[in-house]
Protein backbone atom coordinates (compact mmCIF):
# COMPACT_ATOMS: atom_id res chain seq x y z
CA UNK A 1 0.00 0.00 0.00
CA UNK A 2 1.33 3.43 -0.94
CA UNK A 3 0.72 5.68 2.08
CA UNK A 4 1.27 9.46 2.21
CA UNK A 5 1.61 11.29 5.52
CA UNK A 6 0.61 14.97 5.26
CA UNK A 7 2.24 17.21 7.87
CA UNK A 8 3.36 20.80 8.34
CA UNK A 9 6.90 21.12 7.02
CA UNK A 10 7.35 24.42 8.88
CA UNK A 11 7.06 22.61 12.23
CA UNK A 12 8.41 19.07 12.12
CA UNK A 13 8.56 17.41 15.50
CA UNK A 14 10.01 14.18 16.84
CA UNK A 15 6.40 12.96 16.89
CA UNK A 16 6.32 13.10 13.08
CA UNK A 17 9.64 11.29 12.70
CA UNK A 18 8.56 8.55 15.11
CA UNK A 19 5.18 8.17 13.40
CA UNK A 20 6.83 7.95 9.97
CA UNK A 21 9.26 5.29 11.20
CA UNK A 22 6.47 3.20 12.70
CA UNK A 23 4.28 3.46 9.61
CA UNK A 24 7.14 2.59 7.26
CA UNK A 25 7.89 -0.51 9.34
CA UNK A 26 4.38 -1.95 8.82
CA UNK A 27 4.26 -4.90 6.41
CA UNK A 28 3.41 -3.92 2.86
CA UNK A 29 3.52 -0.15 3.46
CA UNK A 30 5.45 2.21 1.17
CA UNK A 31 5.55 5.60 2.90
CA UNK A 32 5.88 9.06 1.37
CA UNK A 33 5.80 12.42 3.15
CA UNK A 34 3.95 15.54 2.06
CA UNK A 35 5.76 18.24 4.08
CA UNK A 36 4.49 21.39 2.38
CA UNK A 37 4.24 24.31 4.83
CA UNK A 38 0.76 25.14 6.10
CA UNK A 39 -0.52 28.36 7.60
CA UNK A 40 -1.61 27.14 11.00
CA UNK A 41 0.68 26.02 13.80
CA UNK A 42 1.53 26.41 17.46
CA UNK A 43 2.25 30.13 18.10
CA UNK A 44 5.57 31.41 19.37
CA UNK A 45 4.07 32.29 22.74
CA UNK A 46 3.21 28.62 23.31
CA UNK A 47 6.72 27.55 22.32
CA UNK A 48 8.04 30.03 24.91
CA UNK A 49 5.71 28.47 27.51
CA UNK A 50 7.14 25.05 26.58
CA UNK A 51 10.68 26.32 27.20
CA UNK A 52 9.71 27.72 30.59
CA UNK A 53 7.98 24.51 31.64
CA UNK A 54 11.03 22.51 30.59
CA UNK A 55 13.11 24.60 32.99
CA UNK A 56 10.84 24.82 36.01
CA UNK A 57 9.63 21.19 35.85
CA UNK A 58 13.00 19.81 34.72
CA UNK A 59 11.45 18.02 31.76
CA UNK A 60 13.76 16.01 29.49
CA UNK A 61 14.74 17.63 26.24
CA UNK A 62 14.12 14.58 24.07
CA UNK A 63 10.31 14.53 24.14
CA UNK A 64 7.97 13.98 21.21
CA UNK A 65 7.28 17.73 20.81
CA UNK A 66 10.90 18.73 20.20
CA UNK A 67 11.57 20.32 16.83
CA UNK A 68 13.61 18.34 14.30
CA UNK A 69 14.80 19.36 10.82
CA UNK A 70 12.62 18.38 7.89
CA UNK A 71 15.65 16.47 6.61
CA UNK A 72 14.84 13.83 9.27
CA UNK A 73 12.05 12.75 6.92
CA UNK A 74 14.10 12.88 3.72
CA UNK A 75 14.11 9.12 3.14
CA UNK A 76 10.29 9.09 2.87
CA UNK A 77 9.72 12.06 0.57
CA UNK A 78 9.42 10.40 -2.84
CA UNK A 79 6.45 8.23 -3.84
CA UNK A 80 6.50 5.62 -6.58
CA UNK A 81 2.93 6.46 -7.60
CA UNK A 82 -0.38 7.94 -6.44
CA UNK A 83 -1.22 7.32 -2.78
CA UNK A 84 -3.66 4.56 -1.92
CA UNK A 85 -4.26 6.34 1.41
CA UNK A 86 -3.36 9.78 2.72
CA UNK A 87 -3.25 10.51 6.44
CA UNK A 88 -3.94 14.22 6.85
CA UNK A 89 -2.57 15.84 10.03
CA UNK A 90 -3.13 19.40 8.78
CA UNK A 91 -6.75 19.27 7.59
CA UNK A 92 -6.00 20.73 4.16
CA UNK A 93 -5.93 17.70 1.84
CA UNK A 94 -8.55 17.79 -0.90
CA UNK A 95 -11.01 14.98 -0.18
CA UNK A 96 -12.64 14.72 -3.60
CA UNK A 97 -11.74 11.48 -5.37
CA UNK A 98 -9.13 10.46 -2.82
CA UNK A 99 -8.98 8.09 0.12
CA UNK A 100 -8.07 10.37 3.03
CA UNK A 101 -8.00 9.76 6.76
CA UNK A 102 -8.13 13.12 8.52
CA UNK A 103 -6.99 13.42 12.16
CA UNK A 104 -8.99 15.80 14.34
CA UNK A 105 -9.22 16.72 18.02
CA UNK A 106 -12.78 17.39 19.15
CA UNK A 107 -13.53 17.99 15.46
CA UNK A 108 -10.69 20.44 14.69
CA UNK A 109 -7.48 19.60 12.83
CA UNK A 110 -3.88 20.46 13.64
CA UNK A 111 -1.64 20.36 16.67
CA UNK A 112 -2.70 23.90 17.58
CA UNK A 113 -6.23 22.53 18.15
CA UNK A 114 -4.83 19.83 20.42
CA UNK A 115 -2.84 22.37 22.42
CA UNK A 116 -5.83 24.73 22.73
CA UNK A 117 -7.88 21.88 24.21
CA UNK A 118 -5.10 21.07 26.67
CA UNK A 119 -4.77 24.71 27.75
CA UNK A 120 -8.54 24.88 28.34
CA UNK A 121 -8.47 21.77 30.54
CA UNK A 122 -10.42 19.57 28.11
CA UNK A 123 -9.93 15.84 27.50
CA UNK A 124 -9.39 15.67 23.73
CA UNK A 125 -11.16 13.10 21.60
CA UNK A 126 -8.82 12.17 18.75
CA UNK A 127 -10.60 10.82 15.71
CA UNK A 128 -9.50 9.53 12.31
CA UNK A 129 -12.28 10.10 9.78
CA UNK A 130 -12.81 9.21 6.14
CA UNK A 131 -15.49 11.36 4.52
CA UNK A 132 -17.13 11.91 7.91
CA UNK A 133 -17.10 8.23 8.91
CA UNK A 134 -15.03 7.29 11.95
CA UNK A 135 -12.11 4.98 11.24
CA UNK A 136 -10.65 5.01 14.77
CA UNK A 137 -10.93 7.16 17.86
CA UNK A 138 -9.43 7.54 21.29
CA UNK A 139 -9.85 9.70 24.38
CA UNK A 140 -6.35 11.01 25.03
CA UNK A 141 -4.84 11.45 28.47
CA UNK A 142 -1.84 12.37 30.54
CA UNK A 143 -0.52 12.00 34.07
CA UNK A 144 0.80 15.58 33.92
CA UNK A 145 -2.32 17.73 34.19
CA UNK A 146 -1.43 21.40 34.45
CA UNK A 147 1.86 21.06 32.52
CA UNK A 148 1.07 21.97 28.92
CA UNK A 149 4.25 20.59 27.31
CA UNK A 150 4.15 17.22 29.12
CA UNK A 151 0.44 16.82 28.31
CA UNK A 152 1.02 17.84 24.68
CA UNK A 153 3.81 15.29 24.30
CA UNK A 154 1.78 12.48 25.88
CA UNK A 155 -1.14 13.15 23.56
CA UNK A 156 1.01 13.43 20.44
CA UNK A 157 2.54 10.06 21.27
CA UNK A 158 -0.86 8.46 21.71
CA UNK A 159 -2.10 10.06 18.49
CA UNK A 160 0.70 8.15 16.77
CA UNK A 161 -0.46 4.92 18.46
CA UNK A 162 -3.99 5.53 17.20
CA UNK A 163 -2.85 6.10 13.61
CA UNK A 164 -0.51 3.11 13.53
CA UNK A 165 -3.17 0.81 14.99
CA UNK A 166 -5.72 1.96 12.41
CA UNK A 167 -3.36 1.45 9.46
CA UNK A 168 -2.44 -1.95 10.88
CA UNK A 169 -6.10 -3.01 10.78
CA UNK A 170 -7.08 -2.65 14.44
CA UNK A 171 -10.84 -2.54 14.93
CA UNK A 172 -12.41 0.81 15.71
CA UNK A 173 -13.07 1.20 19.41
CA UNK A 174 -16.47 2.75 20.03
CA UNK A 175 -15.88 4.93 23.06
CA UNK A 176 -18.52 4.91 25.78
CA UNK A 177 -20.58 8.04 26.32
CA UNK A 178 -19.48 9.47 29.65
CA UNK A 179 -20.42 12.52 31.67
CA UNK A 180 -17.87 14.88 30.14
CA UNK A 181 -18.29 18.66 30.10
CA UNK A 182 -18.10 20.45 26.76
CA UNK A 183 -17.63 17.25 24.74
CA UNK A 184 -19.76 18.82 21.99
CA UNK A 185 -18.51 22.37 22.50
CA UNK A 186 -16.38 24.01 19.83
CA UNK A 187 -12.62 23.87 20.19
CA UNK A 188 -11.49 26.95 22.12
CA UNK A 189 -9.29 29.53 20.45
CA UNK A 190 -5.58 29.53 21.15
CA UNK A 191 -4.90 32.02 23.99
CA UNK A 192 -3.27 35.31 23.01
CA UNK A 193 0.41 35.97 23.69
CA UNK A 194 -0.58 38.06 26.71
CA UNK A 195 -2.72 35.27 28.16
CA UNK A 196 0.04 32.74 27.52
CA UNK A 197 2.38 35.05 29.44
CA UNK A 198 -0.06 35.13 32.36
CA UNK A 199 -0.26 31.34 32.24
CA UNK A 200 3.53 31.11 32.31
CA UNK A 201 3.65 33.35 35.40
CA UNK A 202 0.99 31.22 37.09
CA UNK A 203 2.89 28.05 36.18
CA UNK A 204 5.99 29.45 37.89
CA UNK A 205 4.03 30.42 40.99
CA UNK A 206 2.31 27.05 41.08
CA UNK A 207 5.65 25.27 40.87
CA UNK A 208 6.94 27.30 43.82
CA UNK A 209 3.85 26.35 45.84
CA UNK A 210 4.39 22.69 44.91
CA UNK A 211 7.98 22.84 46.10
CA UNK A 212 6.89 24.33 49.41
CA UNK A 213 4.19 21.69 49.75
CA UNK A 214 6.73 18.93 49.14
CA UNK A 215 8.97 20.41 51.83
CA UNK A 216 6.11 20.12 54.31
CA UNK A 217 4.31 16.96 53.17
CA UNK A 218 5.11 13.59 51.68
CA UNK A 219 3.53 13.61 48.26
CA UNK A 220 1.92 11.68 46.83
CA UNK A 221 0.48 9.94 49.89
CA UNK A 222 -2.28 7.36 49.51
CA UNK A 223 -4.44 5.53 52.01
CA UNK A 224 -6.48 2.31 52.02
CA UNK A 225 -10.06 2.15 53.25
CA UNK A 226 -12.06 -0.93 54.19
CA UNK A 227 -15.57 -1.79 55.31
CA UNK A 228 -17.89 -4.73 55.83
CA UNK A 229 -19.94 -5.07 52.66
CA UNK A 230 -22.91 -6.63 54.50
CA UNK A 231 -24.19 -8.26 51.34
CA UNK A 232 -24.23 -5.07 49.24
CA UNK A 233 -20.92 -4.10 47.68
CA UNK A 234 -20.19 -1.21 45.33
CA UNK A 235 -21.14 -3.33 42.32
CA UNK A 236 -24.63 -3.62 43.82
CA UNK A 237 -24.87 -0.09 45.21
CA UNK A 238 -23.29 1.77 42.27
CA UNK A 239 -22.58 4.54 44.80
CA UNK A 240 -20.27 5.07 47.77
CA UNK A 241 -21.98 4.48 51.12
CA UNK A 242 -22.09 7.63 53.23
CA UNK A 243 -20.39 5.94 56.18
CA UNK A 244 -18.66 2.75 57.22
CA UNK A 245 -15.19 3.18 55.72
CA UNK A 246 -12.25 2.72 58.06
CA UNK A 247 -8.63 3.55 57.29
CA UNK A 248 -5.75 1.10 57.30
CA UNK A 249 -3.39 3.13 59.51
CA UNK A 250 0.11 4.04 58.37
CA UNK A 251 2.95 5.69 60.30
CA UNK A 252 3.40 8.67 57.97
CA UNK A 253 6.77 7.49 56.66
CA UNK A 254 5.05 5.29 54.10
CA UNK A 255 1.71 4.89 52.41
CA UNK A 256 -0.42 1.90 51.45
CA UNK A 257 -2.28 1.61 48.13
CA UNK A 258 -3.57 -0.95 45.59
CA UNK A 259 -5.41 -3.14 48.15
CA UNK A 260 -5.86 -6.78 47.07
CA UNK A 261 -7.63 -8.97 49.68
CA UNK A 262 -7.64 -12.78 49.41
CA UNK A 263 -9.73 -15.33 51.31
CA UNK A 264 -7.56 -18.43 51.77
CA UNK A 265 -8.38 -21.25 54.18
CA UNK A 266 -10.92 -19.09 55.99
CA UNK A 267 -8.52 -16.18 56.52
CA UNK A 268 -8.68 -12.82 54.77
CA UNK A 269 -5.22 -11.44 54.00
CA UNK A 270 -4.76 -8.01 52.49
CA UNK A 271 -1.86 -7.39 50.08
CA UNK A 272 -0.85 -3.78 49.41
CA UNK A 273 1.68 -1.61 47.69
CA UNK A 274 3.90 -0.37 50.54
CA UNK A 275 5.60 2.84 49.41
CA UNK A 276 8.44 4.10 51.60
CA UNK A 277 8.93 7.85 51.17
CA UNK A 278 12.60 7.76 52.20
CA UNK A 279 13.56 5.33 49.44
CA UNK A 280 11.09 6.54 46.81
CA UNK A 281 10.28 2.93 45.94
CA UNK A 282 7.50 0.50 46.83
CA UNK A 283 7.59 -3.07 48.06
CA UNK A 284 4.65 -5.43 48.58
CA UNK A 285 3.35 -6.13 52.07
CA UNK A 286 0.50 -8.12 53.62
CA UNK A 287 -1.58 -8.14 56.80
CA UNK A 288 -4.22 -10.56 58.09
CA UNK A 289 -7.72 -9.25 58.82
CA UNK A 290 -10.01 -10.32 61.65
CA UNK A 291 -13.62 -9.38 62.49
CA UNK A 292 -12.49 -5.98 63.83
CA UNK A 293 -9.90 -5.11 61.22
CA UNK A 294 -6.19 -5.63 60.61
CA UNK A 295 -4.31 -7.96 62.95
CA UNK A 296 -1.21 -5.78 63.21
CA UNK A 297 0.72 -3.79 60.61
CA UNK A 298 1.40 -4.91 57.02
CA UNK A 299 4.67 -6.85 56.79
CA UNK A 300 6.91 -7.08 53.70
CA UNK A 301 6.36 -10.15 51.51
CA UNK A 302 8.18 -9.20 48.29
CA UNK A 303 10.95 -6.68 47.71
CA UNK A 304 12.97 -6.32 44.51
CA UNK A 305 15.51 -3.77 43.25
CA UNK A 306 12.74 -1.99 41.32
CA UNK A 307 9.35 -0.50 42.17
CA UNK A 308 6.44 -2.93 42.73
CA UNK A 309 2.71 -2.27 43.03
CA UNK A 310 -0.74 -3.70 42.22
CA UNK A 311 -0.25 -7.15 43.83
CA UNK A 312 -2.74 -9.17 41.79
CA UNK A 313 -3.02 -12.30 43.99
CA UNK A 314 -5.18 -15.31 43.17
CA UNK A 315 -5.57 -19.00 44.05
CA UNK A 316 -5.35 -21.75 41.47
CA UNK A 317 -4.50 -25.46 41.49
CA UNK A 318 -4.21 -25.42 45.28
CA UNK A 319 -1.51 -22.75 45.26
CA UNK A 320 -1.33 -18.98 45.62
CA UNK A 321 -0.07 -16.92 42.70
CA UNK A 322 0.69 -13.26 42.14
CA UNK A 323 1.24 -10.98 39.14
CA UNK A 324 2.59 -7.70 40.55
CA UNK A 325 3.05 -4.58 38.49
CA UNK A 326 6.71 -4.40 37.52
CA UNK A 327 6.69 -1.88 34.70
CA UNK A 328 9.93 -0.46 36.08
CA UNK A 329 11.50 -3.79 35.05
CA UNK A 330 9.77 -3.75 31.64
CA UNK A 331 8.11 -7.09 32.32
CA UNK A 332 4.93 -8.85 33.48
CA UNK A 333 5.99 -11.66 35.82
CA UNK A 334 4.25 -14.55 37.59
CA UNK A 335 5.14 -15.51 41.19
CA UNK A 336 4.16 -18.48 43.37
CA UNK A 337 4.06 -18.50 47.18
CA UNK A 338 5.95 -21.32 48.89
CA UNK A 339 5.43 -19.84 52.39
CA UNK A 340 2.15 -17.94 52.09
CA UNK A 341 1.58 -15.03 52.59
CA UNK A 342 5.31 -14.64 51.87
CA UNK A 343 7.90 -16.78 50.16
CA UNK A 344 7.13 -15.53 46.65
CA UNK A 345 9.22 -17.25 43.99
CA UNK A 346 9.31 -16.12 40.39
CA UNK A 347 7.80 -18.81 38.15
CA UNK A 348 7.83 -17.15 34.73
CA UNK A 349 7.96 -13.94 32.74
CA UNK A 350 4.59 -13.76 30.98
CA UNK A 351 5.40 -10.75 28.77
CA UNK A 352 8.82 -9.12 28.37
CA UNK A 353 10.19 -5.80 27.11
CA UNK A 354 7.03 -3.84 27.89
CA UNK A 355 6.02 -0.97 30.17
CA UNK A 356 2.67 -2.31 31.37
CA UNK A 357 0.50 -1.08 34.24
CA UNK A 358 -1.86 -3.03 36.51
CA UNK A 359 -1.94 -6.41 34.75
CA UNK A 360 -5.27 -8.07 35.60
CA UNK A 361 -6.14 -11.71 34.79
CA UNK A 362 -9.54 -13.30 34.32
CA UNK A 363 -10.73 -16.69 33.09
CA UNK A 364 -13.52 -16.28 30.55
CA UNK A 365 -15.17 -18.78 28.21
CA UNK A 366 -12.51 -21.41 28.80
CA UNK A 367 -9.56 -19.11 28.13
CA UNK A 368 -7.40 -16.83 30.27
CA UNK A 369 -7.27 -13.13 29.45
CA UNK A 370 -4.87 -10.48 30.70
CA UNK A 371 -5.64 -6.75 30.68
CA UNK A 372 -3.04 -3.99 31.12
CA UNK A 373 -2.40 -0.46 29.93
CA UNK A 374 0.79 -0.15 27.90
CA UNK A 375 3.05 2.83 27.37
CA UNK A 376 4.56 2.41 23.93
CA UNK A 377 6.39 5.18 22.11
CA UNK A 378 5.94 7.48 25.09
CA UNK A 379 2.56 8.88 26.08
CA UNK A 380 0.51 8.33 29.20
CA UNK A 381 0.61 5.17 31.29
CA UNK A 382 -3.17 4.97 31.66
CA UNK A 383 -4.94 5.47 28.33
CA UNK A 384 -4.03 2.51 26.09
CA UNK A 385 -5.47 -0.93 26.85
CA UNK A 386 -3.79 -4.08 25.56
CA UNK A 387 -5.06 -7.66 25.88
CA UNK A 388 -3.35 -11.04 25.82
CA UNK A 389 -4.90 -14.51 25.95
CA UNK A 390 -3.61 -17.95 26.92
CA UNK A 391 -4.87 -21.50 27.46
CA UNK A 392 -3.45 -21.39 30.99
CA UNK A 393 -2.49 -18.54 33.32
CA UNK A 394 1.13 -19.68 33.09
CA UNK A 395 1.04 -19.01 29.34
CA UNK A 396 2.01 -18.89 26.63
CA UNK A 397 0.39 -15.48 26.29
CA UNK A 398 -0.57 -14.22 22.84
CA UNK A 399 -1.16 -10.51 22.20
CA UNK A 400 -4.59 -9.63 20.87
CA UNK A 401 -4.50 -9.01 17.10
CA UNK A 402 -6.41 -5.75 17.61
CA UNK A 403 -4.07 -4.20 20.19
CA UNK A 404 -4.50 -1.56 21.40
CA UNK A 405 -8.13 -2.58 21.83
CA UNK A 406 -9.01 0.73 23.49
CA UNK A 407 -7.51 4.21 23.79
CA UNK A 408 -9.42 6.00 26.54
CA UNK A 409 -8.02 7.86 29.55
CA UNK A 410 -11.45 7.46 31.20
CA UNK A 411 -11.80 3.66 31.08
CA UNK A 412 -8.70 1.83 29.82
CA UNK A 413 -6.63 1.23 32.98
CA UNK A 414 -7.66 -1.61 35.31
CA UNK A 415 -8.74 -0.75 38.86
CA UNK A 416 -8.95 -4.20 40.47
CA UNK A 417 -10.21 -7.72 39.89
CA UNK A 418 -12.98 -8.36 37.42
CA UNK A 419 -16.13 -9.99 38.78
CA UNK A 420 -19.02 -11.95 37.30
CA UNK A 421 -22.56 -10.85 38.20
CA UNK A 422 -25.64 -12.42 36.67
CA UNK A 423 -23.56 -14.00 33.94
CA UNK A 424 -22.01 -10.66 33.02
CA UNK A 425 -18.36 -9.70 33.38
CA UNK A 426 -17.86 -6.43 35.27
CA UNK A 427 -14.59 -4.56 35.17
CA UNK A 428 -13.48 -1.79 37.55
CA UNK A 429 -11.63 0.90 35.59
CA UNK A 430 -9.72 4.04 36.42
CA UNK A 431 -11.14 7.36 35.24
CA UNK A 432 -8.06 9.60 34.93
CA UNK A 433 -9.63 12.47 33.01
CA UNK A 434 -9.15 14.97 35.84
CA UNK A 435 -5.93 13.43 37.20
CA UNK A 436 -4.36 10.04 37.80
CA UNK A 437 -6.62 7.89 39.99
CA UNK A 438 -9.16 10.69 40.46
CA UNK A 439 -12.25 8.50 39.99
CA UNK A 440 -13.30 4.98 39.17
CA UNK A 441 -15.79 3.44 36.79
CA UNK A 442 -17.62 0.12 36.62
CA UNK A 443 -17.72 -1.22 33.08
CA UNK A 444 -19.72 -4.15 31.71
CA UNK A 445 -17.77 -6.19 29.18
CA UNK A 446 -19.99 -6.84 26.16
CA UNK A 447 -17.40 -8.49 23.93
CA UNK A 448 -14.18 -10.36 24.70
CA UNK A 449 -12.83 -12.73 22.07
CA UNK A 450 -10.19 -12.98 19.37
CA UNK A 451 -12.10 -10.60 17.11
CA UNK A 452 -12.25 -7.69 19.51
CA UNK A 453 -13.18 -6.12 22.84
CA UNK A 454 -16.04 -3.85 23.83
CA UNK A 455 -17.30 -2.49 27.14
CA UNK A 456 -19.98 -0.15 28.44
CA UNK A 457 -19.11 2.10 31.38
CA UNK A 458 -22.23 2.03 33.52
CA UNK A 459 -21.16 3.89 36.66
CA UNK A 460 -18.62 6.55 37.63
CA UNK A 461 -17.68 6.70 41.32
CA UNK A 462 -15.84 9.69 42.79
CA UNK A 463 -14.77 10.69 46.30
CA UNK A 464 -17.46 12.35 48.36
CA UNK A 465 -18.97 12.44 51.81
CA UNK A 466 -18.48 8.71 52.27
CA UNK A 467 -14.82 8.77 51.23
CA UNK A 468 -13.25 12.18 51.68
CA UNK A 469 -10.23 13.17 49.63
CA UNK A 470 -9.23 13.70 46.01
CA UNK A 471 -8.85 10.16 44.71
CA UNK A 472 -10.71 6.88 44.25
CA UNK A 473 -8.45 4.40 42.57
CA UNK A 474 -8.92 0.67 43.31
CA UNK A 475 -11.78 -1.68 44.24
CA UNK A 476 -11.45 -5.26 45.53
CA UNK A 477 -13.23 -7.52 48.00
CA UNK A 478 -12.91 -10.87 49.74
CA UNK A 479 -14.56 -12.61 52.69
CA UNK A 480 -17.28 -9.98 53.06
CA UNK A 481 -14.75 -7.12 53.27
CA UNK A 482 -14.48 -4.43 50.62
CA UNK A 483 -11.39 -2.30 50.01
CA UNK A 484 -10.70 0.96 48.16
CA UNK A 485 -7.88 3.50 48.20
CA UNK A 486 -7.42 7.24 47.78
CA UNK A 487 -5.26 10.19 48.77
CA UNK A 488 -4.25 11.65 52.10
CA UNK A 489 -1.89 14.30 53.50
CA UNK A 490 1.15 13.23 55.54
CA UNK A 491 3.36 15.88 57.18
CA UNK A 492 7.08 15.09 56.84
CA UNK A 493 7.76 16.00 60.47
CA UNK A 494 5.17 13.63 61.93
CA UNK A 495 6.56 10.99 64.27
CA UNK A 496 6.91 7.57 62.69
CA UNK A 497 4.87 6.21 65.60
CA UNK A 498 1.90 8.49 64.92
CA UNK A 499 -1.02 7.27 62.87
CA UNK A 500 -2.48 9.42 60.11
CA UNK A 501 -5.21 11.66 61.63
CA UNK A 502 -8.67 10.96 60.32
CA UNK A 503 -9.33 14.59 59.43
CA UNK A 504 -5.99 15.21 57.71
CA UNK A 505 -7.00 14.37 54.15
CA UNK A 506 -6.67 16.16 50.86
Amino acid sequence: MRLTLRLNGDCVRAFHADLAERLAALPGVELAIDARPCAAGVPRGAEALFQLETLIHRLPGNGTARRVPVSALASYVKASGPADLTIDLCGDVELEGRRVWRLSYDGACGEEALLALILSGRTPLARLEQNGATVAEGRLGTEYHGIALASFQDMLARSASLIVAAVNGAARSALPVLPEPSSDAPVPAMPSAAKLGVRAAKATARRIVQQIYHLCYNAPHWRVGWREAQGRDLYDRRALPQSGWRDLPDDGSRFYADPFPVLHKGQVTLFVEDYIHRTGKAILSAVAFGPNGPLGQPKPVLELPYHLSYPFVFERDGQMWMVPESGANRSIDLYRADAYPGGWVKEATLVCDIVASDATLVEHDGRWWMFATVRDGGGAFSDQLHLWSAPDFRGPWTPHPRNPVLIDIASARPAGRMVSRGGQLLRPVQDCRRSYGAAMGIARVTKLDETGFEQVVETILAPGAGWAGRKLHTLNEAGGLEFIDGSAMAPRWKSARTQTPKGDRS
